[in-house]
């Protein structure tokens, strides 16, 4: 029997090691987990900064460190040693075609060695190392976090004072009305344990603590920096009263990093930039107080953020966690000097943040989870990376991601949109005094172009600490971004008629490798449409909140979207958590003509194996009428009855049983069935907001799961009625709308 042991534990033993053996050699730096960081550059693609960030996964060792070797095409490679899974250069590298490979150090275990190009299109955005980095800050007199241009009232010359002069009174007003408006708070407050699942109660709970931080930490903010400005013994009374209230919230209660992420970073990051602006002003008792509770509070998220030697470096699809990060990078620019933890802080979170400042697109920009959770984030990054450039000279807003992601929100929120696209959020009304901010920090004429568009202002708190005057006042040309486009790491395109004109219409189109994954939907080769900024087809219902019975079983789901469904409403599958990100879409053709705009999604993978095909085509075809063509080609192992589902802000009038209009504020589609063969049905969903009305309806095709179905549609924008042929020559079909054709194989 021993014996017989002995030999099952030496069989284990070699298959273990021929397991380890077979892995090592395989490309360990490509994870199959979704989840993991995907390695990166890759592919040949020309990289939009220079240097670009190196990613990969972790190896199975959990090495020390790892050797990343870089070469140029024709030349020597050159090695770094790092301690995580990510590197960047601090300096720009020669402009050229290179390969890249990493390996355990120590080993000769080599990744697959990948490509990249570096061109005249890449922009140069150097970020020096830790140490010289901390020098510059420390050399930096207080306040840090405020730009040279801001200086004491009493200084302003007449021309600064005429075109900030309302701001100023308007900061003071609301400071004056918010002393007695706001309530003095407590951690009695809040009485509910939050655990999990989340309740509405606890939802409810959650966000009255972020509203009332929020509120609590913006008067503290702007009575400090009125002080700063204006020296009136009211604001410093005022800044004095409030820092106290949030320093004397307990760390380990209701607004605690495990009970309220976004109250304990808001209760941090606000002090210590108030103790920057205050700076001589407090007295030294309740700087240590403030002081510690920053420590306390901030130590706490470095210890959540640092677990696993950076979490996040493997897992990056952590909404909450990523936001931490960039509020963690200037609490520690800021305390540097003052609270000793402060350098580990800032070491462990500021070149990584710098290297991936968003898991949620790649280095084009974009927004996966949506344009509203998108002008979410700009407007939390303005109000940390205005004080973090002053602080540190590394200007986050001319980070080509940044560029990239102010023309993602001009391509899917441009001036006069009247709701965002897709995602969490994407039926309320965008606030364009964020992307006005934003853009506003830019030099840019695409930027430019944006900021005057939205007309208006941004807030007036981060007005006032900005820059004067404004960066984008630089930019002396306006010019719009292009009319289409396609963002190829989240799988969005848009196309406008011609986007710079207020009378445009926007076709959105959605296939998204992220799938339903955090606060994205369902709603793989989805499509919205807005002209003149009114929405036509609309993505139905309204956010709740994260994870509550509506948004599970109707708010996510496929069939509030205008996507394809089957036999009732069934439709992609988005339950799960890294089955989401596998469940997914991808654009797999796109073209932007002079003529026309293509783009087509395989969203088969989404259905979850219900589904063999689920591909969908659409042409925006530029001539006189602007028409959109659509085709669904759908097909599975079982008859089904596919459903090609519209939701409208408006009832939808049906004109003939292949026919329905919706018009709105005198702005009209006309969608046409091309097949013959898909009458046309309303169907009532679970009900509207109050006071919003919704409409929904579907085509529907039966197929007997033996051969492909097609939807054939037209989505005639201001239902011009054009003259529309379907010819077949052999396997070929030719349509042709109003003289311009489209050819289907």
């Amino acid at each position: 029997m021993k014996s017989q042991l002995r030999g099952l534990v030496q069989a284990l033993a070699l298959a273990s090691l021929c397991a380890l053996s077979l892995n090592a050699r395989a490309d360990w730096a490509q994870a199959t987990d979704p989840l993991i960081v995907q390695p990166g550059p890759a592919g040949g693609a020309i990289q939009a900064q220079n240097p670009p960030g190196f990613t990969w996964a972790r190896h199975p060792t959990g090495p020390a460190s790892y050797d990343i070797e870089i070469t140029s095409a024709g030349g020597a490679p050159t090695v770094a040693v790092v301690e995580r899974n990510w590197y960047l250069p601090t300096k720009a590298l020669p402009l050229g075609n290179y390969t890249w490979r990493v390996r355990p150090s120590g080993s000769n275990d080599w990744s697959t060695a990948r490509s990249f190009s570096l061109t005249t299109r890449s922009t140069v955005f150097e970020v020096p190392d830790n140490a010289a980095l901390r020098s510059r800050i420390a050399s930096k007199a207080r306040p840090r976090a405020l730009p040279p241009s801001f200086t004491l009232y009493s200084t302003w010359n007449a021309s600064k004072k005429a075109e900030l002069d309302p701001y100023v009174s308007r900061m003071t007003n609301e400071i004056k009305l918010q002393i007695n408006a706001l309530p003095v708070l407590n951690d009695a407050r809040w009485p509910i344990t939050i655990a999990t699942p989340l309740t509405a109660a606890m939802a409810s709970q959650q966000t009255d603590i972020r509203q009332r931080i929020n509120e609590a930490s913006r008067q503290l903010e702007a009575a400090a920096v009125m002080w700063r400005m204006k020296r009136d013994p009211l604001f410093l009374s005022e800044a004095l009263r409030k820092g106290d209230q949030l320093a004397a919230l307990d760390p380990k209660g209701p607004t605690s990093y495990v009970n309220q992420d976004q109250a304990t970073r808001q209760i941090s990051v606000s002090l210590i930039k108030a103790i920057d602006s205050l700076a001589g002003d407090l007295d030294a008792t309740r700087k240590a107080k403030w002081l510690e509770t920053v420590r306390v509070r901030t130590e706490e998220i470095y210890r959540n953020l640092a677990g696993d030697n950076g979490r996040l470096d493997q897992y990056p699809f952590d909404s909450h966690g990523n936001t931490s990060l960039v509020f963690l990078v200037l609490i520690s620019s800021l305390s540097l000097g003052d609270i000793p933890e402060a350098q580990k802080w800032f070491d462990f979170s500021f070149r990584a943040y710098a290297n991936a400042p968003s898991p949620w697109a790649g280095p084009e920009g974009g927004f996966a989870n949506g344009t509203a959770y998108a002008e979410y984030a700009a407007g939390y990054l303005v109000q940390l990376w205005d004080p973090l450039t002053q602080a540190t000279g590394v200007n986050f807003y001319a980070k080509p991601w940044a560029l990239g992601f102010l023309d993602f929100a001009t391509q899917f929120t441009p001036p006069g949109s009247k709701i965002h696209a897709f995602g969490d959020g994407s039926e309320t009304k965008p606030d364009t005094r964020v992307f006005h901010a934003f853009g506003s920090r830019m030099v840019s004429p695409r930027a430019a172009w944006y900021v005057s568009k939205l007309g208006g202002t941004e807030d007036t708190l981060s007005l006032l600490q900005a820059p004067y005057p404004m960066p984008v006042a630089d930019t002396k040309t306006l010019s719009p971004p292009s009319s289409s486009a396609y963002y190829p790491s989240i799988g969005w395109v848009s196309m406008h008629s011609d986007i710079g004109l207020s009378s445009r219409s926007s076709l959105y189109f959605k296939s998204s490798p992220y799938g339903s994954f955090n606060h994205s939907h369902g709603d793989q080769n989805g499509l919205l449409l807005s002209v003149a900024g009114q929405p036509l087809l609309v993505k139905a219902g309204w956010y709740d909140w994260y994870g509550s019975p509506y948004w599970t079983d109707w708010y996510h789901q496929t069939r509030s979207q205008n996507a394809i469904t089957f036999d009732g409403g069934k439709g992609q599958l988005v339950t799960g958590y890294r089955e989401q990100l596998q469940r997914n879409g991808k654009i797999i053709g796109f073209a932007a003509q002079p003529s026309y705009d293509f783009a087509e999604g395989d969203a088969t993978a989404s259905y979850g194996g219900q589904l063999t095909m689920a591909k969908r085509q659409v042409w925006h075809l530029r001539n006189a009428s602007n028409a959109i063509l659509v085709r669904d080609r759908l097909s599975a192992t079982v008859p089904h009855t596919y459903e090609f589902n519209l939701h409208a802000p408006v009832a939808m009038t049906i004109e003939n049983p292949n026919a329905v209009k919706i018009a709105i504020n005198g702005q009209s589609v006309c969608v046409r069935s091309l097949n013959g063969n898909a009458p046309f049905a309303q169907w009532i969903g679970p009900g509207a907001k109050t006071n919003v009305v919704e409409d929904h309806g579907a085509f529907y095709l039966a197929n007997d799961g033996k051969s492909v179905a097609e939807f054939l549609m037209l989505l005639d924008v201001g239902c011009k009625r054009p003259e529309v042929k379907v010819a077949t020559s052999g396997t070929v079909r030719t349509v042709t709308v109003a003289g311009q054709s489209v050819t289907l194989n």
